[in-house]
C-alpha cells in the first residue's frame, strides 16, 4: 500500500490564497450602494459561533451560528462594519429609510 498523498501531483500549493479566504470568514466582494463602494464579506455560520449581532436592516438579532453578511464602506474603519442577514442585505434597496421598532426594542 502506498502512503497517502497530501499535495497535488503537479507540486503546487495545497490551497490557494483564494481558498483560504473562503475557509476563514467567507468570500469578499465589492458592491456599490448609496453612492459609495462597500466591502461585503459572507460569513459562514460556523465562523459566527458564540456571538450575536443586530441587523441594521430589520433591527432583529442575528443569533450565534447563523450565516450572515458583514458590510462596511470601502474607506471605513473597523467601527463601520455592520452585520446583516443575507436577505436584509439583498433587500436593502427595497426597504424604507425609517426602521419600524417595537416599543420595547433597544435603540442601537
Amino acid at each position: 500500500m502506498s502512503p497517502r498523498r497530501n499535495r497535488p501531483k503537479d507540486g503546487g500549493p495545497f490551497r490557494s490564497s483564494e481558498d483560504e479566504g473562503r475557509r476563514y470568514g467567507g468570500f469578499q466582494s465589492s458592491e456599490d450602494w448609496q453612492g459609495e463602494e462597500w466591502s461585503v464579506r459572507h460569513v459562514a455560520g460556523a465562523s459566527a459561533a458564540g456571538k450575536t449581532y443586530r441587523c441594521p436592516g430589520c433591527d432583529q438579532e442575528i443569533p450565534s451560528g447563523v450565516a450572515h453578511v458583514v458590510a462596511w464602506p470601502q474607506y471605513g474603519g473597523v467601527d463601520d462594519r455592520r452585520h446583516w442577514h443575507k436577505a436584509c442585505w439583498n433587500a436593502k434597496d427595497r426597504r424604507t429609510t425609517k426602521v419600524q421598532r417595537s416599543r420595547n426594542a433597544p435603540r442601537y
